[in-house]
Order: structure tokens, then sequence, then C-alpha cells
């Protein structure tokens, strides 16, 4: 898949930091966005398209996605990418791997609060940084900008590498992503998805409406997503993608205040893949809830159950 410089490889999701605005000085760099790239759409269609996609796959930053909760230092690793450039694995123990995966923006130490009890359960835990995020390379966009294509694209290589999964925990966005791999075959005994975010189609909508866009330009975002992943927008939606009964056991955790992704879209995952169960939260958020122990000790739980039946299986008379 190659893609002129000036855009992107693949589509983006819908929350960019443009459409998050904080104070007096968000609301201004948003109206310009919002004015720039409607003037463009007018004017310079080619080149509004090309501008549209880069505040798309534009990397949020914050706080809380470069929060540390990882008990100690794993051993690091550098992956290269077929695209060009590296990505970072860390790695924990010994046994079942169990694969931790950030969200949009996010980087591996958001979810090293998992790391310490499925060490102690008997599993390795291994850790990524997709390119753009963390210790990784950027990606083929640049500093700043980020893919689902190249998450997806980053969980595949580092399965390759480390082995079979027991178990792929996945925050936000990078729930689309694992999904969409253990969808198209890469195989794990179990899954956690935390936080999950909207579909495609929700979120093209989303996003040219919040900039004033028109419909031409959101056919056109979702016309991308074909060309660039070979699927519709419709495909990269949870609820689809394990309707079905394709998905392992999987644990949907959501908080009921989540104000980045609502806790419907996780309820209703849960709701329509034959083999889900919801963990509802309260006050915790979209990131808070990574590092609560209550949280952390259900998908511990969650993801050791298969391995307690094995060792210990019942019987029947």
């Amino acid at each position: 898949m190659t893609t002129p410089p000036a855009q992107p490889t693949a589509p983006g999701p819908a929350p960019s930091p443009a459409l998050r605005p904080k104070g007096r000085r968000g609301r201004l760099r948003l109206a310009a966005t919002r004015a720039g790239l409607r003037t463009l759409e007018r004017l310079a269609p080619p080149l509004g398209r090309a501008a549209t996609f880069r505040v798309w796959c534009t990397l949020p930053s914050g706080a809380g996605r470069r929060r540390d909760h990882r008990p100690r230092a794993g051993e690091v690793r550098r992956l290269a990418t077929a695209r060009g450039g590296d990505v970072v694995t860390e790695t924990w123990g010994e046994g079942p791997v169990v694969y931790l995966m950030h969200g949009w923006g996010g980087w591996r130490g958001q979810l090293g609060a998992f790391v310490e009890p499925l060490v102690a359960a008997g599993h390795q835990v291994v850790a990524f940084d997709a390119p753009g995020h963390g210790d990784a390379d950027p990606g083929l966009m640049g500093a700043g900008y980020g893919t689902l294509v190249e998450m997806t694209e980053t969980l595949e290589l580092v399965h390759r590498t480390h082995g079979p999964a027991a178990g792929i925990v996945a925050h936000s966005l990078s729930c689309v992503a694992a999904a969409s791999v253990v969808r198209a075959g890469v195989t794990t005994e179990r899954l956690v998805l935390i936080a999950p975010g909207p579909g495609f189609d929700q979120i093209t909508r989303h996003f040219t409406g919040a900039l004033g866009l028109s419909d031409r330009t959101r056919a056109h975002l979702d016309q991308q997503v074909l060309h660039y992943t070979g699927h519709p927008v419709t495909h990269f939606s949870l609820p689809g993608l394990g309707a079905d009964g394709a998905m392992p056991p999987t644990l949907v955790v959501h908080d009921r205040h989540d104000k980045e992704t609502a806790h419907a879209i996780g309820a209703e995952v849960a709701a329509t893949w034959p083999d889900a169960t919801l963990l509802t939260t309260e006050g915790l958020g979209h990131h808070r809830l990574l590092a609560d122990p209550a949280t952390v000790a259900a998908v511990t739980a969650h993801l050791t159950a298969a391995r307690a039946l094995q060792e210990h299986p019942t019987t029947g008379t």
C-alpha cells in the first residue's frame, strides 16, 4: 500500500486533538482549522482532502496517555517494520504470552499495571509501541501522526516474533485493531477490550460534521478506508466483527462516564458478541481504569481462566 507523501497511508480515528479544544486558545485553533479546511475543500479539493487526512491522523497528546504504570523495566527490543522504522517491545516473565496493546496516542507504559499480576500467574507479558507512539520510530507520515493500519501491522509483527497469544489486552482504538487482526486469523485464547471506540462509519460522520465539511468529503474518507485497507468503513465496527461468534471469550471493560468513548459502545459489543461479558466501572474515565486494582484483577482472572481450567479440569458424572 503506497500513497503520495502528502497523504496518510490509512485512516485514523475521529477523536483528533483538533476536535477537543481546551480553553480559548484551543477553541481558536479549532475555528482556524475548520475555516482552513472548508476553504481548501471549496477552492482546491485535492489539497483539502490531503489536509483533512492529516488532521484526522494527528495523534493526541496528554499526561494521561504518557503515564507509566510499569512495575519495573523489562527486556526491551526494537523490531524493524516492513514499511521502515522500528517498533518497540518490552517483555516480562515466562510462560504463555499475553500482549498489551496501547490506544490512539498512548504507549506501552499505560498498561503496565497488568504486568505483575499476569507474570505472577505464570504468563509472559509483551507490551509494545506502534509507529509514532511511545519509543517507536515515527510512522510513514512522520512524527505526530499515526494510522490504524500501522497499529494492526505492529500486532501482527509482534505476534510473529513472540509467538501464539494466550491473551490480548487492547485499549481504546486498538480494540478495533486487535479484533480486526483476530478476525483475519491471528489466534488468541482470550481477549480483553478496554474502553472500545465507535466504528469508522460513525467516526467519519462525526469528524466531517464537527469540522463543517461536506458529505462529499466524508464519502471520500469512506472511500479511502476501502482503498487502503481493503474493507469498507462498516467492517471496522466492533459489534459486527464478533457478532457471528468468531471471537474468543472476551471481557469488555468500560467506564460509565468515559468522555472519549461512550459506555454504550462497550455495552453493545458485550450484548452482540455471543461469548463476551461486560464489566462496567464508575468514575474512572478513559484512562484511570487501566491502573484500577479491581479492573486489573478482573482482567487477570479472565485471562487466566482458560489456563486454570486446563490445569484443573472439571469432570461430570
